[in-house]
């Protein structure tokens, strides 16, 4: 089918041409997963909500900007992406599905979360980067089983203080966003595994030697005059990681040394719940 033929029925209300759209999905796979991504949708076709025993949903790639309220209906369901839409604001019909372990909000039009988003206690990993936040929302902090957190390319300045609470959490990626300061409360979460930084306006590393859980720390492409101190065996991706903490001097002049390789990034496939 071709792209301009389903751009075009996607605007199409009418059952039949939704059905067309969907190419005749009338009973729920056996793999229990849906995958519906960039076929255009404006609107989420009711009769998908019937499957009940439906484990993933991947909706990514349309131009959703609502759910309907019977996608309350999928209480089983664990992967939930709703990535690459035009939603302003999460549907709290998302909030109601409390088996939820993933969910991938990123690259929408997203200015805050509902505090419903705390309903959703099995949560092991947010997507909620490309969107407009201009702070983390504070309901992040009670998803006691959080383990990644992909905040990227917002316009955060600062994160909470309770963002300590997250025991679970292991990764947090906050690349691309407006970040003066290395965030404080980091400091005080020695269970972190991977701190990305990259792409802020971050001028001091303090150092990070005292984090036992730290692996991996990417600081690359900030203004800053020094690396972050890590304990043995953390790797680092930025300026001077491979050499000594501070910028060498030659004749008056910094000599920048950089990576050959490329920072790691957040995987693209969509993940399975652990």
């Amino acid at each position: 089918m071709g792209n301009s033929l389903k751009t075009i029925l996607a605007f199409v209300p009418s059952n039949k041409c939704q059905r067309y759209l969907l190419e005749d999905l009338e009973e729920m796979p056996v793999d229990k997963m849906v995958d519906l991504s960039g076929r255009q949708m404006r609107r989420l076709p009711v009769h998908i909500c019937s499957f009940r025993e439906l484990v993933k949903l991947y909706l990514s790639d349309n131009n959703l900007n609502h759910l309907p309220p019977e996608l309350e209906q999928l209480q089983n369901l664990q992967i939930l992406a709703l990535d690459f839409n035009n939603f302003k604001a999460l549907p709290l019909v998302v909030c109601t599905l409390k088996q939820l372990c993933i969910l991938y909000l990123g690259n929408n039009k997203l200015c805050s979360l509902p505090l419903e988003l705390r309903l959703l206690q099995n949560l092991k990993t947010l997507w909620i980067e490309s969107n407009c936040l201009q702070y983390l929302p504070e309901v992040v902090c009670e998803l006691r089983l959080l383990k990644a957190l992909h905040a990227g390319s917002n316009a955060l300045r600062s994160l909470p203080p309770q963002l300590r609470s997250l025991r679970e959490l292991r990764t947090i990626w906050l690349s691309g966003n407006l970040l003066a300061d290395f965030p404080p409360v980091l400091l005080d979460m020695p269970f972190l595994e991977v701190i990305d930084v990259d792409r802020n306006s971050i001028r001091f590393f303090p150092s990070l030697a005292h984090l036992p859980g730290l692996k991996l720390v990417i600081y690359d492409h900030n203004p800053c005059r020094n690396a972050p101190k890590v304990a043995k065996g953390v790797r680092r991706v930025g300026r001077w990681s491979e050499e000594t903490p501070e910028p060498r001097k030659r004749s008056g002049a910094v000599i920048e040394i950089t990576l050959d390789e490329k920072p790691l990034l957040p995987p693209a496939a969509k993940s399975e719940p652990e």
